[in-house]
């Protein structure tokens, strides 16, 4: 029984040495990274900083915590967040964020609130945090900024391909969302739209320039070199789109491939886009004429069923050029 005891001491001791050893590590590394982005001319503060969760997790909580990236335009500002890791294997994380934040971006600030808002991170590498996989997930949302939208759930997700570092799995999800009113008053003329979007899914395939990692955040974003979009689909009211793609990107963004789109009330949808910034209002002179023209061939001028092809630069429709090609690129 002595020895038993002795053995528990012992036992214990050692591991209570791992998990200070392991918070002062933590702390170390943490307090490193963000001398450094201030060092790079960043915006890198917070109120205070602290490593608990003893015995069992190393728990980063920092509070009044401010970050922004002079060079891209985004900036964070939370007034608490949290890093959880067991101690046992700390490339496994749960972020969880707060009720309210403040985010800015180079087109304009919102304040984010949510019921409940937290990821879950799977990483390798101690030193370069490349994401295996990852998935967000949030209830009760609202963006308020120049215009609100509201969603009910909103689940992201990311999963690293096993024989592929820079391959990634993508999906998305929103449910129960509620746009603008003021964008709903532009786009519904002749069309019956209820308060809220039903649904929205993504899920594809995207393989990028690099993995992502910590340098994502120091240095640049991953960009996209081939995109299998195996699933766009939404559905808002009478306003339906689905969509699948092949795509090839280049440096400069360009797409090369093509996409098949199938969307109902496609008139409305197309104000949706130009009225949200996605497309140019004068590419949409072009491509609304065209759209005319494949949508009378089909038979019911209210729907689409068209492939639209990127190449040398342009957009295809069909066989009638509407303009430039989309710039693909993160910032």
């Amino acid at each position: 029984m002595k020895r038993l005891l002795i053995l528990i001491l012992v036992v214990a001791a050692l591991w209570s040495g791992y998990w200070l050893i392991g918070a002062a590590y933590v702390r170390n590394g943490i307090e490193t990274w963000f001398a450094e982005r201030e060092a790079d001319d960043w915006q890198a503060d917070y109120g205070d900083f602290r490593v608990t969760g003893f015995p069992n997790r190393f728990d980063m909580i920092w509070t009044d915590l401010a970050l922004a990236d002079p060079r891209t335009g985004w900036a964070l500002t939370l007034p608490e967040f949290a890093f959880m890791a067991l101690s046992y294997n700390p490339l496994h994380m749960i972020a969880v964020a707060p009720n309210d934040m403040q985010l800015a971006t180079p087109l304009t600030n919102v304040t984010i609130t949510d019921s409940d808002l937290r990821a879950s991170l799977k990483l390798r590498s101690r030193k370069r945090l490349e994401v295996v996989r990852s998935q967000l997930s949030g209830d009760d949302l609202l963006v308020t900024g120049p215009e609100s939208v509201s969603l009910g759930h909103l689940n992201l997700a990311m999963e690293q391909a096993e024989d592929d570092r820079n391959t990634y799995r993508l999906g998305a999800l929103a449910q129960d969302l509620t746009p603008p009113e003021a964008l709903k008053g532009r786009i519904a003329s002749g069309v019956a739209l209820p308060e809220m979007m039903q649904e929205a899914r993504l899920d594809a395939t995207v393989t990028f320039s690099k993995p992502w990692d910590i340098t994502a955040i120091e240095d640049s974003r991953p960009q996209p070199r081939h995109i299998q979009l195996d699933q766009l689909k939404a559905q808002w009211g009478e306003l339906a789109i689905q969509a699948t793609a092949t795509l090839e990107v280049d440096e400069a963004g360009l797409p090369t491939g093509e996409l098949a789109l199938q969307a109902k009330n496609w008139q409305a949808l197309l104000r949706l886009a130009v009225e949200t910034g996605v497309l140019d209002e004068r590419l949409a002179q072009g491509t609304e004429a065209a759209l005319k023209l494949l949508s009378g061939m089909s038979g019911n001028p209210a729907s689409l069923d068209v492939t639209v092809a990127f190449r040398d630069g342009r957009t295809f429709l069909g066989p009638i050029p509407v303009g430039p090609a989309p710039v693909i690129q993160l910032r």
